[in-house]
């Protein structure tokens, strides 16, 4: 799957059953040496209050358990969210 693909795809938290957003706007975090993505980096966006205003979110890209045509399922935990 391209990344193109991937946007205007809904978040859904699977354990919270929640809509977090909608990927749009999103950089990513690729491991130099690998190549592999490791987070989805979203600047500047409120998640029902999970993050500060000015503050980034990275989804780390372990927490997808999903993607499917019209949304990405993510597991968040502790860690998922920095």
């Amino acid at each position: 799957m391209r990344y193109k693909d991937m946007s205007a795809k809904e978040i859904v938290d699977i354990n919270q059953g929640a809509r977090l957003g909608i990927l749009g706007q999103t950089d990513l975090e690729i491991d130099e040496k690998t190549g592999q993505i490791e987070s989805f980096v979203i600047p500047n966006y409120k998640w029902f209050g999970l993050k500060k205003e000015g503050a980034e979110t990275k989804i780390n890209w372990r927490s997808i358990r999903k993607i499917g045509e019209d949304m990405i399922m993510i597991e968040l935990d502790d860690y998922t969210l920095k």
